[in-house]
């Protein structure tokens, strides 16, 4: 967003009298995402981990977990491994299972061999897709999260009934 005239480099003005003061400063730049990239010349065997999203033009062999986060596959990335993720966007090659908990993207120029589980899927014209898919409801995170704690589960049923 660009400044008036009236304002010089360190944000003060050039005139003598302040009545163009803005309480609220203009935002310039904005906070970066925080991304590690594996560039197209790097090749990665083993376990990929972290708590920043990856965007992989490079190639993987093994596991990528980043649960929290992003994990991208570019057009000249390559991955042989499984990936568990928030969400998953494919442009380039995976053979290998992914698990999401949010979504998966497989753009037209991506391809996935394996099986995907996730909450969302968008699958474009032009991509391949060969394997399974599980697509998970919001309803089943919440009956899981139900299970881990039976004794308030029956409590409630037993003041409704009751009730």
């Amino acid at each position: 967003m660009l400044q008036s005239s009236e304002y010089n480099y360190n944000g003060k003005s050039n005139t003598t009298a302040e009545t163009n003061y803005n309480p609220n400063p203009v935002k310039t730049t904005s906070v970066p995402v925080e991304q590690a990239t594996i560039g197209r010349s790097l090749v990665i065997k083993g376990e990929v981990s972290g708590a920043e999203s990856l965007y992989i033009d490079g190639r993987i062999e093994g596991k990528i977990t980043v649960p929290d986060n992003r994990v991208t596959i570019g057009r000249n990335g390559s991955v042989q491994a499984n990936i568990s993720a928030r969400e998953v966007v494919v442009m380039g090659k995976v053979s290998g299972n992914i698990e999401c908990s949010d979504r998966v993207d497989i753009r037209s120029e991506g391809s996935v061999t394996g099986d995907v589980s996730t909450m969302r899927i968008i699958v474009e014209e032009g991509a391949i897709l060969k394997g399974g898919i599980e697509v998970r409801s919001g309803e089943q995170k919440h009956k899981n999260q139900n299970q881990t704690k039976p004794a308030e589960l029956q409590k409630a049923l037993a003041a409704t009934a009751s009730a």
